[in-house]
């Protein structure tokens, strides 16, 4: 397909944070695929991305969905849900719903989905073991409600256990660093057809994650916490980084 237009929306899985380039904007996943696309049909695409940080699965449907789609896109994608577990009283069935709303949409608009897991932190955060349970469940219930669709890109992360790996997480253990997202972008452009770089797939080097015991706690728990007292979010203040289409051309081999 020579004319795609790719737009993404989200929350920070897809805004790219954890992916922080040397001039200090973040990259992320979508970026890369966005790239990599270009590169691997050897064509230009468009590309947006309206993901925000913070943003729960609902509130991403509500304030981001219609304007992706007054972009007449070619290929949406969709990932949400990694912020509405984290709160203790997350109805999954509800969480799939907002999924399920966005497969409606992207039919009657004739846009193709791509669907995304998010990658699982479960394993280096404080009470993993109950954001693992809520995690698969709410995973359960968003491809049972893909099951009979071999039309909806699926590039489902959630149990890569390459990517349980410390290698592939920031700092603050939530969210992916650049090995992570490169290997997420691996796996979108995969999924579309394509054969991504082969280093996409692995990390660059063998770092570990940032501090520990109460430096961890002190420098991202606390501020966490901090934001459900007080019923503030990352994202509180923040714009889509890129609103309307940009150019992705091919790169010279």
């Amino acid at each position: 397909m020579a004319d795609v237009r790719f737009v993404a929306i989200g929350d920070s899985f897809t805004e790219g944070v954890g992916d922080v380039l040397p001039d200090g904007r973040e990259r992320g996943w979508a970026d890369l695929t966005a790239q990599g696309w270009a590169d691997a049909a050897g064509h230009t695409i468009q590309y947006a991305n309206l993901a925000i940080r913070g943003k729960l699965a609902w509130p991403i449907v509500q304030q981001q969905l219609e304007a992706a789609l007054a972009l007449r896109p070619t290929h949406l994608s969709f990932n949400g849900g990694g912020n509405d577990v984290l709160r203790p009283r997350a109805d999954v069935e509800h969480i799939a719903d907002a999924f399920s709303r966005v497969l409606r949409r992207c039919d009657e608009e004739g846009v193709t989905l791509i669907l995304l897991s998010g990658a699982n932190p479960s394993g280096q955060l404080p009470m993993g073991k109950v954001f693992q349970k809520r995690g698969d469940l709410l995973s359960d219930a968003v491809l049972r409600r893909v099951a009979e669709r071999p039309d909806v890109v699926t590039a489902l992360n959630w149990g890569d256990h390459e990517l349980y790996r410390p290698q592939y997480w920031s700092e603050d253990r939530l969210h992916m660093n650049a090995a992570g997202h490169h290997r997420v972008a691996a796996r979108v452009l995969h999924a579309l057809g394509f054969e991504p770089p082969e280093s996409w797939w692995a990390p660059r080097d063998e770092r570990g994650m940032g501090p520990g015991g109460l430096a961890y706690y002190r420098e991202f728990v606390g501020p966490w916490v901090k934001r459900r007292v007080t019923g503030t979010s990352s994202g509180d203040g923040r714009t889509a980084k890129y609103p309307d289409w940009v150019k992705r051309t091919p790169r010279t081999p």
